[in-house]
C-alpha cells in the first residue's frame, strides 16, 4: 500500500480505538480497558479537530497515485472521519436522553458482553467503571449547556429514561444490569474483584447516576419539548442539525423532501403485494382488514420470549445451510441469538476480533406479545445470515485491507444491505410460508415509513402522535411498537433513513450490473463484489460494482 495512506489508515485506527474504548474492548482489544468513552464539550472539541485533521491529510493525498483498492481505503477514511466530525459538530449531546437508545439504556445490553478473558482485563474495571461515572456527569455538564442554548429533548422519552435510572439504582447490586460482567473462567481472585465493583458502583457509579437522573428530573424536564414539538425542525438550526445527520447517515446529500416521497411511493408499492398476500394467507385482499388481523390476532403473536429465541434460531439455520450457493465468501464466526430485556426490539453486535464472542444478535422480549410470528424469520435474516453477521463478519475477516475498514459501520451501506437480504431470502426460498413473507412486508413497511415520518418529525413539524398515526394506518405493527419506534427516531434523527435509502441504492445497483451483464451476471460475483472491501459509502460501492460489471 502507498506509504503515507498505509501510515494515516494505522494512525486513524488508533484514533478510533482512542475515541471509543467501549467499542475497542467489544472487539477484543484491550489497549483501552482501563478508558471510558468521553462525552465532555472540551473531548467533543478535541475529537472535531482530530477528524478534520486526518480528512485534510487523506485528501492531501493523489488518488491518482494510488491503485483501486487504495482508493477505497481513502474514499472510506475521508467520509468516515469528515461525516463524524460533520455530526458531531452539531452538539448532539446537548440533548441526548432517549430512553431507547441512551446511554442508560444501552449500557446493560454491552456490558454482559464484554470479553474479559485475563484477569488483568477484569482488573480494569474498576477504574473503567470510574470512568463510567465520569460520562454520566459530563452527560449532565452537556445537558446543562443545552438547556443555556434552549436546546432540549422530547419530555415524555426523557421521563422515561428517569424511570429506567430509577430501576437501576433500585437494585440490589447482585442484580445489577451494570454489574452482570462475566468474570474470567476459572479465575480465583472473583469474589474480592465483585466487592470492588461493587464498592466502586456504590461509591462512584450510582451517585453519577443519580446526579443525571436529578438534574433531568428538575431542570430538564420542565423545559423539554413537548409530544407536539418532537422534531429537530423546532430548534433554531434544526434544518441544519438534521441535514448533518441525513449526510452520515445516508451517505448522500438528500433533500428531506426528496427522502419523504419516495417513501410515500414505496408504501404505495406494497399496496398491491399485501392484497395478493393477504387473499392467500388471511382471506381478505382489504389493507385494514390485513393490518388490523396481523396487528390484533393472538395467534399470530408470541407469549414468551424463548418461543422468539427458538423461531429465530431456526431460520438461521436454515439461512447458514442455503449461503454457500449464493455467496462464495463465506463469515468463518459463528453467530447466536439471544433475548434482551432492553435496547431497541432487534439489533446485532459483531465477533470479537480474538474469538472470544461468537456474532449475537439480540431480540427484545420485553413484551412478547409484540413480536407476530410472521415477523421473526425476517428479522433473522436481516440481523443474521444474509444480513449483518454475514457482512460484518466477512468484512472482519478480510486480509490486506486497512483494520479501520473491517470495522468501519456505515450506516446506509450497513442497514442497506440488511434491508436488501430480507428480499434476498426471499429469492433464496428462505421464507417457511406465505404467512412469514408477510413478515418480509412489514419490515418494508417499517423502513418505507421511516422515511416519512423521520423527515416529518424533523423537517415538516409533526407531532409525535402524528408520526404514530401514520404508521399505525400504513403498517401492521403494534401500537406499542410503533410508538417504541417513533421515540427512537425522535432521539436519533436521520439514522432510520439508512434503511430503505441503502436497500433501494443495492438494488439499482444490482439491477445495472445484470443489464450490463446480461446472461453473464454472477449473484456469486456480484456479492462477493458488495462485501469484498468492507463497508463503504454508496457512492464508492457504485463505482466498484460498476468497474466489476465492465470487467
Amino acid at each position: 500500500m502507498n506509504g503515507q495512506l498505509a501510515a494515516l489508515a494505522d494512525e486513524y485506527w488508533d484514533y478510533v480505538l482512542e475515541r471509543s474504548p467501549t467499542q475497542a474492548l467489544m472487539l477484543g482489544i484491550h489497549t483501552h480497558d482501563t478508558e471510558m468513552d468521553q462525552v465532555s464539550r472540551q473531548a467533543e472539541d478535541a475529537d472535531i479537530a482530530r477528524l478534520q485533521g486526518f480528512v485534510e491529510r487523506a485528501e492531501a493525498i493523489d488518488p491518482t497515485d494510488l491503485t483501486a483498492d487504495e482508493q477505497i481505503t481513502r474514499e472510506v477514511l475521508v467520509f468516515e472521519a469528515a461525516s463524524s466530525a460533520r455530526q458531531t459538530e452539531g452538539r448532539f449531546a446537548e440533548m441526548d436522553v432517549n430512553h431507547a437508545v441512551g446511554i442508560q439504556a444501552m449500557l446493560p445490553v454491552i456490558v454482559p458482553q464484554l470479553p474479559l478473558v485475563e484477569p488483568e482485563h477484569a482488573n480494569a474495571m474498576p477504574t473503567k467503571y470510574q470512568g463510567m461515572a465520569e460520562m454520566f456527569d459530563d452527560a449532565t455538564d452537556r445537558l446543562r449547556e443545552g438547556l443555556a442554548r434552549g436546546r432540549t429533548p422530547m419530555g415524555s422519552t426523557a421521563a422515561k429514561a428517569v424511570e429506567q435510572i430509577d430501576e437501576f439504582l433500585a437494585a440490589p447490586f447482585d442484580q445489577d444490569p451494570l454489574l452482570a460482567l462475566k468474570a474470567p473462567e476459572g479465575w480465583d481472585g472473583e469474589a474480592e474483584w465483585r466487592d470492588r465493583m461493587i464498592d466502586v458502583a456504590r461509591d462512584h457509579l450510582r451517585p453519577a447516576m443519580q446526579r443525571w437522573r436529578d438534574f433531568v428530573t428538575t431542570d430538564v424536564l420542565p423545559q423539554a419539548r413537548s409530544q407536539e414539538q418532537p422534531g429537530l425542525s423546532y430548534l433554531p438550526d434544526g434544518e441544519d442539525l438534521y441535514a448533518r445527520t441525513i449526510f452520515r447517515y445516508v451517505t448522500l446529500d438528500m433533500d428531506p423532501g426528496e427522502v419523504h416521497q419516495i417513501g410515500l411511493d414505496q408504501i404505495a408499492k406494497l399496496d398491491e403485494e399485501y392484497r395478493q398476500l393477504g387473499q392467500e394467507v388471511l382471506g381478505t385482499s382489504d389493507l385494514a382488514e390485513i393490518y388490523s388481523r396481523l396487528r390484533d390476532d393472538p395467534e399470530l403473536h408470541y407469549s414468551d420470549g424463548p418461543s422468539i429465541v427458538a423461531s429465530s434460531e431456526r431460520a438461521l439455520a436454515k439461512a447458514k445451510a442455503a449461503m454457500g450457493e449464493w455467496f462464495g465468501k463465506l463469515p468463518q464466526a459463528d453467530c447466536l441469538v439471544k433475548e434482551t430485556p432492553s435496547g431497541p426490539l432487534g439489533f446485532y453486535f459483531r465477533p470479537a476480533t480474538d474469538g472470544s464472542r461468537p456474532g449475537m444478535f439480540f431480540v427484545n422480549t420485553s413484551d412478547p406479545t409484540a413480536w407476530g410470528t410472521y415477523e421473526i424469520e425476517a428479522f433473522a435474516y436481516h440481523e443474521g445470515i444474509p444480513g449483518h453477521h454475514l457482512q460484518l463478519a466477512i468484512a472482519g475477516e478480510l486480509e490486506d485491507i486497512p483494520e479501520f475498514r473491517k470495522q468501519a459501520f456505515i450506516a446506509a451501506y450497513g442497514e442497506g444491505w440488511g434491508l436488501y437480504t430480507e428480499r434476498l431470502a426471499d429469492e433464496m426460498g428462505l421464507y417457511e410460508s406465505p404467512l412469514h413473507r408477510i413478515g418480509m412486508l412489514s419490515a418494508d413497511s417499517t423502513r418505507a415509513g421511516r422515511l416519512v415520518v423521520d423527515t416529518g418529525i424533523h423537517a415538516m413539524g409533526w407531532s409525535r402522535q402524528q408520526a404514530i398515526d401514520f404508521m399505525v394506518d400504513n403498517s401492521p405493527n403494534t401500537v406499542f411498537s410503533v410508538e417504541e419506534e417513533i421515540d427512537r427516531y425522535i432521539g436519533m434523527p436521520g439514522q432510520a433513513l439508512s434503511y430503505m435509502i441503502g436497500r433501494l441504492e443495492i438494488q439499482r445497483i444490482r439491477r445495472e450490473a445484470e443489464m450490463t451483464l446480461g446472461d453473464a451476471f454472477d449473484i456469486k460475483g456480484f456479492h462477493d463484489t458488495v462485501l469484498g472491501s468492507g463497508l463503504v459509502p454508496l457512492t464508492t460501492l457504485d463505482r466498484m460494482v460498476a468497474e466489476w460489471a465492465a470487467g
